[in-house]
């Protein structure tokens, strides 16, 4: 029991296969639970917000799910068997140096999805305990500390308890929705455009991926022998079906809420269930699936920063202090920004989401090509802490394959920050990221594949300490 303590000892460096521990069947339970909750409800909602009808904004959804949930699951993958969290494994890709570039915009995604979480989850705790939802927001960030400092197997413990609550609460408000509701009416009103379905496949698909640069952190205690595929297959699913089916719901509240839902989301959903102890159990199960997606981008942001620090540094271990100091401004700078824009949620989350897209499909894409079909799992892993050793400071090949995987977007970007010149001629459609993922996958793999023989002939794992 002692080498596998409840309060993480471990951050960013490799964990040796004496503390691995856990079942597969467990990233099932914290995908589900980290996605069935009010943001990704939000989410799914906004694609009939903006245009589109029931119907096909269910069929571009889950088209969304399947794409970005594949991305997705082959990054989980990786984690029992590099025993790394995820971006530590960039530096492969970019160099020691270089692979702070992505971190970077990795961090500031965190930061974001967590302040637009807890302005949710402080709605929800306002609700619940009747005070501000100022005061709900910094109710909230305290437990995001707590459960971010303790680590891996009480994240994990939260994830079990979130997809039990949250399976029981969905259940009730699609029950209320099919009393509330004629579903059959709904589905019917159909008029497709391209520009609001692939809204919804856009939506979808950035939601999954944007897991991506932390998944593999929840999957790394796992054995090493732990099946790749089962793995795939667990965290992909329980992603998947639980997103789909927040997102489902979303659809379908908006779609009967008659102009009632922005500004009041959590409100809304809440009383499509009731008053009274109901509501208040509604609020609680809000709260609460919001702390496993929130505890789980705490956790990512303060991987990333560590991660980023250490390459400078040159070692991997990284001091209770240090990590108490990064979790405290992690959470102090997502809870300063919640509190600055609680009223102008909506909008601004959408815009973001589908922009910071643009930074992150090309960085999976190198990844993904690098480490499945070029150098086919055969890490040095001692290296990645070495400036000087196999991986050098900066790889520039990498580099310059995921800037260009950047630029080419542009002209198919369709964001309230930044619309590019395309778009128009494409009837309104985004199609980026669909660009950001074939592009750098196809540029890297023929710029990559002549260093293959560079790869060890198999994976050097650090002496055990």
């Amino acid at each position: 029991m002692s080498s596998k303590p409840v309060i993480e000892r471990r951050s960013i460096d490799y964990i040796p296969e004496t503390e691995r521990h856990g079942r597969v069947y467990s990233q099932f339970t914290l995908w589900l639970g980290a996605n069935l909750q009010i943001t990704a409800i939000v989410t799914g909602a906004l694609a009939v917000v903006l245009g589109g009808d029931v119907f096909w904004s269910l069929i571009g959804l889950l088209l969304g799910q399947l794409i970005g949930g594949a991305v997705m699951a082959l990054h989980a993958a990786q984690g029992p068997r590099l025993g790394l969290p995820q971006m530590i494994s960039s530096r492969v890709q970019f160099g020691v140096y270089g692979a702070a570039i992505p971190m970077v915009l990795v961090c500031l995604m965190y930061l974001g999805f967590t302040a637009t979480g807890t302005v949710l989850s402080g709605q929800a705790i306002g609700q619940l305990l009747g005070v501000s939802d100022s005061t709900g927001i910094l109710i909230f960030a305290s437990v995001i500390v707590l459960a971010t400092l303790a680590g891996y197997r009480v994240i994990h413990w939260i994830g079990r308890v979130a997809s039990v609550l949250g399976i029981i609460a969905f259940v009730y408000l699609f029950s209320r929705i099919l009393m509330l509701a004629d579903i059959g009416q709904l589905l019917d009103n159909r008029h497709f455009s391209w520009a609001s379905f692939m809204l919804a496949v856009s939506l979808a698909g950035s939601w999954q991926i944007a897991f991506g640069p932390y998944v593999a952190d929840y999957s790394r205690y796992l054995p090493s022998r732990t099946s790749p595929l089962k793995t795939f297959l667990a965290a992909g699913l329980g992603s998947v079906i639980g997103a789909q089916a927040s997102m489902v719901l979303g659809v379908f509240a908006v779609a009967i809420a008659g102009g009632q839902f922005s500004g009041r989301e959590v409100a809304y959903i809440v009383g499509l269930g009731g008053a009274g102890g109901t509501a208040a159990l509604l609020y609680f199960c809000i709260a609460f699936g919001k702390v496993t997606i929130s505890t789980l981008n705490s956790y990512g942001s303060f991987m990333c920063i560590a991660t980023i620090i250490s390459g400078f540094r040159g070692h991997l271990v990284v001091s209770r202090a240090q990590r108490l100091l990064f979790v405290l401004a992690i959470v102090g700078a997502a809870t300063l920004l919640a509190l600055l824009g609680q009223h102008s949620f909506l909008g601004a989350f959408k815009s973001f989401i589908l922009f910071l897209l643009t930074f992150f499909v090309p960085w999976s894409a190198v990844n993904l090509v690098d480490y499945y079909f070029i150098t086919k799992e055969r890490y040095d892993i001692p290296a990645l802490a070495d400036p000087q050793g196999r991986y050098g400071r900066w790889n520039w090949p990498g580099i310059i394959v995921y800037t260009v995987g950047v630029l080419i977007q542009m002209p198919f970007i369709d964001t309230k920050l930044y619309t590019g010149p395309l778009v128009e001629h494409l009837g309104g459609v985004d199609v980026s990221w669909l660009i950001g993922l074939v592009v750098p996958s196809v540029l890297y793999y023929l710029v990559a594949r002549q260093r293959a023989h560079h790869a060890p002939v198999s994976m050097i794992v650090p002496e055990s300490h």
